[in-house]
């Protein structure tokens, strides 16, 4: 399997590193981990680079230098993300007072800013984005929880994305200069979907993780049925920031093609 596409692997206690920065080969610069406490557990994830740590599920309680707060998250496809984003070297642990999981980002970065507890009351947005067009076949939750708008000193970029069952996500298939990391779920837990990685098409399941290189057009879609939530976090580059994806021109026709209804349609129990 080619390792772009990283199968899930078994559930464990404690911090298991999915792909870290520096790797030999489809390097992307950024250390990706799932974090699995139970009740009564903590972690201190203090370290000399950028980071950043994403409520999955559980109840936590977040500790950082100026601030503590507790969390609560049991839906990622219902409930808006709660991330805690830290400047190297500044101190932080995470209190389980549930059993836990959180998926936790790091990147190289040596300027100094101020530690943010993001929620929904002031993560960037969440966008109903596609929706009305191609008969809302790419219809889809998109919530950017931070990105150079709100958060200029950074070097990640955070997000999340729910497409609803049997439709498209990252589409018109995209590409960028920054590296990018997805991790799926999916309900129920065993619903599955498909991600295009330029010419390459994996079957993705709930604990897959994608990396995705600079320049490779990206997409994927949802079995019917199946509801996909995935995170997404980009590497910005000191000479190209990450703002807005590129289209390539062989994609650019999803961006203004009309929308077609077929004679034999039924709706509401009648062809039209």
């Amino acid at each position: 399997m080619n390792r772009a596409h990283i199968r899930a692997t078994e559930s464990r206690a404690g911090l298991d590193w999915i792909t870290r920065a520096g790797e030999s080969e489809l390097d992307t610069g950024i250390d990706f981990g799932l974090l699995r406490l139970q009740a009564g557990e903590s972690l201190d994830l203090t370290s000399p680079m950028e980071a950043a740590a994403l409520l999955l599920e559980g109840t936590v309680r977040f500790r950082w230098e100026g601030g503590e707060r507790g969390a609560e998250r049991h839906s990622l496809f219902e409930q808006d993300p709660i991330a805690l984003h830290v400047p190297g070297g500044s101190r932080f642990e995470v209190v389980a007072e549930s059993d836990a999981e959180l998926a936790i980002f790091r990147t190289a970065n040596d300027r100094a800013f101020e530690p943010v507890l993001f929620d929904g009351s002031n993560m960037l947005m969440s966008e109903h984005r596609a929706q009305g067009k191609l008969d809302d076949t790419s219809y889809r939750l998109v919530r950017t929880i931070f990105d150079d708008r709100n958060r200029p000193e950074a070097n990640l970029v955070l997000g999340e994305v729910v497409p609803l069952p049997g439709r498209w996500s990252s589409t018109p298939p995209h590409h960028h200069p920054q590296t990018e990391i997805y991790h799926y779920r999916f309900a129920p837990a065993n619903g599955y979907g498909h991600g295009e990685l330029g010419e390459e098409v994996f079957k993705v399941r709930s604990g897959d993780t994608v990396k995705i290189l600079a320049g490779n057009d990206h997409a994927q879609v949802a079995a019917p049925g199946c509801a996909m939530w995935y995170l997404w976090v980009i590497r910005h580059l000191p000479e190209a920031r990450y703002s807005v994806p590129e289209v390539s021109e062989e994609n650019r026709w999803m961006l203004e093609a009309s929308n077609w209804s077929p004679s034999w349609r039924i709706t509401e129990g009648r062809p039209r």
